[in-house]
């Protein structure tokens, strides 16, 4: 016969080992660990996404609540967790220490380093989970966040408080242009406040990715949260809740944050994980129902305040992986529903040389010009509509031999413009350059050059212009529609230094 009054005194015993009083605390007994999820009775006054506290100190956020039993998900190691254990409720939400000395430093979801760095001093808890700004606190995109790369700035802009997706196989470059998007941060007189969330990735990409930002002088204004292949499906879960937790912060003090969500995809598979050994019903490709309400309620925390509200905000470029470039399956479109665009990276132009591979026709900016400054947009208004033109007419002369005049030039024309959007990995470039760059093919300045030559006369071009003619560059910094004047000083400079050109 079970005697309660024994068991009761267990209880007791156990929670006075933890603190609090009977009376006062929520305490619960752990029925079963499976897979890092537990299960959990007795906790009658627990609510959805409450932390608890198990007797050994390792902590758990509640994910599930049946009549009689809770689960929890746990955020620690999860094999010192016995059956009959005991937990206590917090009465708190889930949230993460953040302050300015996060700079610089790589994290995990819960702000504990894993840099071997001196620990972080306490700072403000942020919610994981909080409620996206209403339509009134916000303004619409108008301030352009530059990424540094030709072909986006010029034809698929991304504007301070926008969500623009990053989409495409795996080896593609997606994580690329997020990297050149932070590096080129540091040419702002303010740099923008980068998050880079790693989920799901190999901590190896992750050490190559801090490296490289380190040595371009990107981590003083950079935080890297991490939960990588290795880590609980819990921390990849809660990881991008973290990352724009922390941009909430920065965002309170009116400051610009950039968010990166690398990816989403395997955020996706962790959420099924979880959700599968919580024993949800399965819907299509097995994903749970809510994974939609998943992505769309964290990346509507993406936005553009207004001035009452301290003209902050916060720019997310989620990236999704996709499999045999198909954009219709289930993960893709619904995050392409949420997004205000999308940057699609083609396998076949990858392997053809085109980098960074941007498939121009179904690449799209829904800011579009607002998000760009009267410089580039005075250079790049026919750029796509060419790049476009080019796509459909080399697909058609493959198909004849004799072409005439018109249709040949507007050919070559094609070939230069996708020549000169080609651009180094790592090496983003200042919209004075990128400006002088496209100018030079769309004023047909380039025309007589080798095409095989592209590369070089680029390089060189910009270098003789730094050094001879460092005013022509000032007059393309200022933001302002160039005006004749300036064009023919460009003009100049570009044919001066073609004849220097061998």
């Amino acid at each position: 016969m079970i005697d309660n009054n024994k068991i009761i005194e267990t209880l007791e015993k156990k929670l006075m080992t933890f603190g609090g009083d009977v009376k006062t605390q929520n305490v619960g007994t752990v029925i079963k660990n499976t897979d890092g999820v537990v299960v959990a009775t007795g906790l009658s006054r627990a609510i959805m996404g409450e932390k608890v506290i198990f007797e050994n100190g390792n902590n758990g956020t509640i994910l599930n609540l049946d009549e009689d039993n809770a689960s929890i998900i746990l955020l620690g190691e999860a094999s010192s967790i016995r059956e009959g254990d005991t937990l206590k409720t917090t009465g708190e939400m889930l949230s993460i220490e953040v302050s300015e000395e996060l700079l610089g430093r790589v994290i995990d979801p819960l702000g504990n380093p894993l840099d071997n760095k001196p620990k972080i001093k306490k700072g403000k808890d942020m919610p994981l989970e909080k409620i996206a700004a209403g339509v009134v606190d916000r303004e619409p995109v108008s301030v352009p966040l530059k990424t540094g790369v030709k072909a986006i700035d010029s034809m698929i802009p991304i504007g301070r408080g926008q969500r623009e997706l990053i989409i495409g196989d795996r080896q593609t470059g997606k994580t690329a242009i997020a990297i050149d998007t932070i590096i080129n941060q540091k040419f702002n007189k303010k740099p923008v406040i980068c998050v880079y969330v790693a989920i799901g990735q190999k901590r190896s990409t992750i050490a190559q990715i801090l490296d490289k930002l380190s040595s371009e002088d990107a981590m003083g204004y950079s935080i890297i949260v991490s939960a990588s292949a290795s880590d609980p499906a819990a921390l990849q879960y809660l990881a991008p809740y973290a990352g724009i937790a922390i941009a909430e912060y920065f965002l309170e003090k009116g400051k610009d944050v950039l968010v990166v969500f690398d990816d989403l995809t395997k955020h996706a598979w962790a959420y099924r994980q979880i959700s599968l050994v919580l024993r949800r019903p399965a819907g299509r490709e097995a994903y749970p129902g809510d994974i939609f309400y998943l992505h769309s309620k964290l990346l509507e925390r993406s936005v553009k305040l207004n001035k009452e509200n301290g003209n902050g905000s916060i720019t997310a470029l989620p990236i999704i992986e996709t499999q045999a470039n198909d954009i219709s399956a289930y993960i893709p479109t619904n995050v392409i529903s949420i997004t205000d665009g999308q940057i699609y990276l083609q396998t076949d132009l990858f392997y053809a040389g085109i980098r960074p591979a941007i498939n121009v026709g179904q690449s799209v900016s829904r800011v579009g010009g607002a998000a760009q400054t009267p410089t580039i947009k005075s250079v790049s208004g026919k750029l796509r509509l060419e790049l476009a033109q080019y796509n459909s007419l080399a697909a058609f002369a493959q198909f004849g031999s004799e072409l005439d005049a018109a249709t040949q030039k507007q050919l070559d024309r094609g070939k230069r413009l996708t020549e000169i959007l080609k651009q180094p990995q790592y090496f983003p470039l200042t919209e004075n350059l990128e400006v002088l760059s496209i100018y030079a093919v769309t004023g047909g300045l380039m025309d007589d050059v080798p095409i095989d030559s592209f590369q070089r006369f680029e390089k060189e071009m910009h270098d003789f212009v730094k050094k001879n003619h460092p005013k022509v560059l000032e007059l393309l910094s200022t933001g302002e529609k160039p005006t004749e004047q300036t064009l023919k000083q460009v003009s100049k400079a570009v044919e001066e230094f073609k004849k220097r050109f061998e």
